[in-house]
């Protein structure tokens, strides 16, 4: 594990490579599980009051699960996550060409309709958060169905903290995404790539 700041990161950020490959996996992480994305309270509120503007993007399945019990969810784990329409699908879910899954809530922010991106959850996906009350633990998801994400990450030579750039840096800001790269770089220099 690597400290840094107030989060331990596991080293599977740094051994591992990652990058997200759609046009053989499809967006599969969006519609195969056995529960929705993890969401805090604040993302509910937000899903919420953009809902009227993606409601048309919805599948039809998924509006009725909507209307029946709303956005989100409180799982077995007694975590709050996004519903799912047939005990998989994020309600969220459209599809595009070739059966390309798309997330309608970052659908609708890529074409400027909304200022929501996505769930923390999703945008930091394969890395899963886990909150305790003295720090925060950042661990690597791994997913069968992400096994040609990790294929094309080491043809790429990107590992999981390069290519979650973005999202790290979001999530928990410039310093410590510039902190965690002294620790990685450290890493790899002394136990090798």
């Amino acid at each position: 594990m690597l400290e840094i700041q107030n989060t331990l990161v596991s080293l599977d950020l740094v051994e591992r490579f990652f990058c997200c490959d759609l046009e053989k996996c499809l967006g599969q992480c969006c519609i195969d599980g056995d529960a929705g994305a993890p969401i805090t309270e604040d993302e509910k509120r937000k899903i919420e009051e953009i809902l009227p503007e993606i409601w048309n993007d919805l599948l039809p399945q998924a509006q009725e699960v909507i209307r029946e019990q709303g956005v989100s969810y409180v799982d077995e784990e007694g975590d709050l996550v996004t519903s799912i329409v047939n005990g998989q699908n994020c309600v969220f879910t459209t599809f595009g060409k070739d059966g390309l899954c798309l997330c309608a809530i970052e659908k609708a922010c890529r074409e400027g309709r909304i200022d929501f991106l996505k769930p923390s959850s999703c945008h930091l996906y394969p890395v899963r958060l886990t909150t305790y009350p003295s720090f925060t633990a950042v661990n690597y998801h791994r997913w069968k169905i992400c096994k040609c994400a990790e294929i094309l990450g080491k043809k790429e030579g990107l590992r999981v903290y390069q290519f979650l750039k973005g999202p790290l840096t979001a999530r928990f800001g410039q310093e410590w995404y510039d902190e965690l790269c002294l620790a990685c770089e450290a890493y790899l220099a002394e136990y090798g790539e």
